[in-house]
């Protein structure tokens, strides 16, 4: 009958909104948990059967389903940790409940990105997972795809170890005094022979000054410039020697650690003329393994340097513009050199740009690309399903996962050093707390009601 129908209608409406308040309530309590997303409880009416004239009703009652609306982003605050990470727009990080994890173990999505480094320096947020990214090779290439999980590895900062840059580029600027008077060793200057060459010290120049620069180990090496004036107008006899001498194994025509040798030349206003000059402007050390013999203008890092190969370009400047090599009739001097590479830098933390690259950072000033943390978006974030520790889980409803490279296509960005705050609004949950409650109490209105019908009926037979 009728009213057994409302007895039960009453009763799945207390059930309906207790789903509801419990909904109400988790909000409440993660109102200020990191990527929370709101869960949001939707009722639908059980129509069950009427009679064919709509004289008789049968209540069915309500049903409640709670959906998460995890599509919706919550606000972006600012913190101070580099590794407290944000993504401004669609996606989710890719995480894993274990640091060793393989292909075989289960993955997980989140938007809670408070990270910091565990005591093995895995990078791991509140709630025990553990960011994936992809490793950057050394020539800084990433193993971007989009659907295989193998390229991913946990991201751990404890594995990057100190960093130093060898010297690739080594720019002078320096002025040589034209009115230089031409010196009587010059006479006989060979630079062939240790008793005629300036790198043995036996000719002395006219100018001479050292330059330090980096190996491929960050150890500090000495190249010395020496110049003499040549009896030729506008031209110096120059050569490029190490110091000391031992760091490098030389061919048979260079002598005394010589690793260049030749003449610069100046046109008449006093530029350099390259196309008078035959000092070769490329320094290649070979590697101190290296046991092929040397041709007569090689060399090589010496055996007991033990550092690796290395190219170094000297850059004497452009006689169109200001700097570089000159020949004025003011005293000689070296203005200024302009040498890259660094010294050996240990691990001084990390920054993270909004491709999702990781940059490690060096003591010595170097900054190297280690991860690129990826975004994985779905078609319907809406239907992933919800696990413990805000993360979530792929189901048919949500589709399978993307992996993007931060800002491409429909992925969001990284925001570095900033968290994303739960998308719940405390106003709109106590409006609904407080509906839910007058939905509850007028629910059990009806199953007392029902129950007093019911009563009157039963005293009718008495």
């Amino acid at each position: 009958m009728s009213i057994n129908s409302a007895l039960l209608a009453g009763a799945s409406g207390l059930i309906s909104n207790s789903s509801a308040l419990a909904a109400v309530s988790d909000n409440i309590a993660n109102v200020n948990t990191v990527g929370y997303k709101r869960a949001n409880a939707v009722f639908t009416p059980m129509y069950d059967s009427r009679g064919g004239d709509g004289s008789n009703y049968t209540a069915a009652g309500v049903n409640s389903r709670t959906n998460l609306n995890i599509s919706t982003a919550g606000l972006l605050t600012g913190t101070t940790s580099a590794t407290d990470l944000a993504i401004a727009g669609n996606g989710m990080f890719v995480v894993r409940e274990s640091a060793d994890a393989t292909s075989a173990d289960p993955v997980a999505f989140t938007r809670a990105g408070s990270f910091v480094a565990d005591s093995e320096g895995f990078l791991r947020n509140s709630a025990g997972y553990y960011l994936a990214g992809w490793p950057v090779a050394q020539d800084g290439s990433v193993p971007v795809n989009p659907s295989d999980l193998n390229t991913l590895e946990t991201i751990n900062l404890s594995s990057i170890g100190g960093a130093a840059e060898p010297t690739s580029i080594m720019g002078i600027n320096a002025n040589l005094l034209a009115s230089q008077t031409v010196s009587a060793q010059e006479a006989t200057y060979d630079p062939t022979a240790s008793a005629t060459n300036m790198a043995s010290g036996t000719v002395t120049p006219d100018f001479q000054r050292s330059v330090p620069f980096y190996d491929s180990q960050g150890g500090v090496r000495t190249l010395t410039i020496s110049m003499l004036k040549s009896a030729t107008p506008n031209q110096w006899h120059a050569e490029i020697h190490m110091d000391p001498a031992t760091d490098v194994t030389t061919g048979a025509t260079l002598l005394d650690g010589q690793m260049l040798t030749g003449v610069v030349a100046f046109d008449t206003q006093g530029r350099l003329d390259t196309a008078n000059t035959t000092l070769p402007t490329t320094l290649n050390f070979l590697d101190s393994t290296n046991a092929a013999p040397l041709g007569a203008t090689e060399f090589q890092w010496s055996a007991a340097t033990g550092v690796a190969a290395q190219s170094i370009e000297i850059d004497f400047g452009d006689p169109n513009d200001p700097g570089g090599f000159t020949q004025y009739d003011s005293p000689s001097t070296l203005e200024s050199t302009n040498v890259n590479g660094t010294a050996y830098g240990n691990f001084a933390g990390v920054e993270v740009d909004d491709e999702g690259f990781v940059f490690a950072k060096f003591s010595n000033g170097i900054i190297r690309p280690v991860y690129q943390v990826p975004v994985a978006t779905f078609a319907n974030p809406d239907g992933l399903q919800a696990q413990s520790g805000g993360t979530y889980t792929v189901t048919p409803e949500s589709g399978t996962y993307t992996l993007n490279t931060p800002g491409l296509g429909s992925a969001g960005t990284i925001a570095a050093a900033t968290l994303e705050n739960s998308n719940v609004d405390l106003a709109s949950e106590f409006t609904t707390l407080i509906t839910t409650q007058r939905a509850y109490s007028a629910s059990s209105k009806i199953i007392t009601t029902a129950d007093e019908m019911l009563d009157e009926a039963i005293r009718m037979k008495r």
